[in-house]
């Protein structure tokens, strides 16, 4: 085992404290304004992609949401090697204006009816700006926030950062959704609100930025960098993050990160668009119901994150899949049987769709920074974070092109739960134990077997 790495100073209470809070803030409005999409696609589909069959705007909407998760990889690339270079605060500054501001002008654009088919171009190009700065706010929160805490507390931020951020920015869209509604009811929600809903992403962004004027940047990062100057490093290439693993634990570690993020998109993700279509949930009730739901995700990805720091990262996602691969598609089935009147019964499906599939993801944060030296670490987080994620995010896409009806997308939502719940367990079994590798000289990287009982932490103090 090699040795703690030296020089890297303790961070005070305050700085971790600012770093997990501006991590997952930061996190969840820029995941706010990719929701805001999901929660307004039936109202915008006829808008800017209007057709004779409804799931096939409804597919060409949510393809419009799976460009902006292909742009993310790429935007992991080239904002994770600038927060490798430059710090991982000055990166979350620099990504997360950047969302906020492609997110408004979407509020702004005409729809078809007004410009023909320069009004999806546009607004499918603007998706893909933002995925772009999306993809780096990753490299920046999933590596910062982690960085700055010590081992004891890295499972537990994890969880704080990917699942929390995302339940918060789930939380922070379905209360601006039920806000806005209230004020434009019915067509003019059609007419304005939809808009509005837009805006609003300019002004998340303001807030996180006012957030990270207090903080300070990765005790962890400033430590590998100390005596290297900025002109002096090496960005990151893709021999360096293939060498830096072996060939299996890098491709298992993908399929993981797809099966965690395509179980994610297609019960979070896929949730509004099923209370409404298949459910048939008026907007009130289903917007309430998907705060519920959203606020759901913290508390079981802390305490996923947290388990994973106390029996390892390799047994939680274990555990975690073979619950999920029975659990998921027989939740949707039994969920698609459901009308309005059924609301309290929607709720507790939603509620546990919800926490099987959130808590899929609460450790792969720490696992992917744990995976990589410090070098590295928020290009190949990023990279595969949102590469994971993209793919996973176009199943939303793939289900609503494979159900020739409204009525054929919950039996096809429940294979495609099952198969990508297969994937992340495939993932599982052949990543490796990372749990301590953080403040190692060298990152764990795995062999020929992955150790079936995870080595101490480094840190329990």
């Amino acid at each position: 085992m090699s040795a703690a790495v030296p020089g890297i100073p303790a961070p005070s209470p305050k700085q971790m404290i600012t770093a997990g809070t501006a991590s997952a803030v930061g996190f969840a409005f820029d995941l706010f304004d990719l929701f805001i999409l999901l929660y307004v696609a039936s109202t915008i589909g006829p808008l800017f992609f209007p057709s004779s069959s409804p799931t096939l705007t409804l597919a060409a909407t949510f393809a419009s949401f799976g460009v902006s998760l292909v742009m993310r990889p790429l935007g992991g690339a080239v904002f994770g090697r600038y927060a490798d270079r430059h710090g991982r605060r000055r990166c979350m500054v620099v990504t997360v204006g950047g969302v906020g501001l492609a997110t408004a002008v979407m509020g702004a654009l005409p729809t078809f009816e007004t410009v023909g088919v320069l009004a999806p171009i546009v607004f499918v190009a603007l998706r893909l700006v933002q995925g772009l700065f999306v993809g780096g706010v990753v490299a920046s929160t999933h590596t910062l926030g982690t960085e700055t805490v010590p081992q004891r507390w890295r499972g537990l931020v994890s969880g704080l950062v990917g699942g929390g951020g995302a339940g918060l920015g789930a939380v922070i869209a379905s209360l601006v959704f039920l806000g806005v509604s209230a004020a434009f009811p019915g067509p003019a929600f059609d007419a304005w609100g939809w808009r509005v809903m837009f805006f609003t992403g300019l002004l998340a962004s303001l807030l996180s930025l006012a957030l990270f004027r207090v903080l300070e940047e990765s005790p962890v990062w400033v430590a590998a960098a100390k005596d290297v100057p900025a002109e002096a490093r090496e960005p990151a290439r893709a021999r360096d993050l293939l060498s830096a693993t072996t060939t299996r634990t890098l491709v298992a570690s993908i399929a993981l990160v797809i099966g965690a993020g395509a179980q994610y998109y297609l019960t979070s993700g896929y949730l509004p668009t099923f209370l409404a279509q298949i459910n048939e949930l008026a907007t009130g009730p289903r917007g309430v119901l998907l705060v519920w739901t959203s606020l759901a995700i913290l508390p079981i990805a802390l305490l996923t994150g947290h388990l994973s720091e106390r029996y390892g990262r390799r047994p939680v996602f274990l555990t975690i899949g073979v619950v999920n691969l029975f659990a998921l598609p027989l939740l949707v089935t039994g969920m698609a049987g459901l009308g309005p009147d059924d609301t309290g019964t929607l709720l507790v499906y939603g509620l546990l769709l919800t926490v099987l599939a959130n808590a899929s993801y609460a450790a792969v944060p720490i696992f992917l920074n744990e995976l990589f030296p410090t070098r590295l670490r928020a290009t190949a987080t990023a990279l595969i974070w949102n590469g994971g994620f993209a793919i996973g995010g176009l199943t939303t896409t793939f289900v609503s092109l494979a159900s020739p009806t409204v009525a054929d997308i919950p039996g096809r939502l429940a294979i495609f739960l099952g198969a990508v719940v297969a994937l992340f367990l495939i993932g599982a079994l052949f990543v490796p134990e990372t749990r301590g590798a953080l403040d190692r000289e060298e990152p764990a990287h795995g062999s020929d077997r992955a150790p079936a009982t995870p080595p101490a932490p480094a840190d329990r103090a």
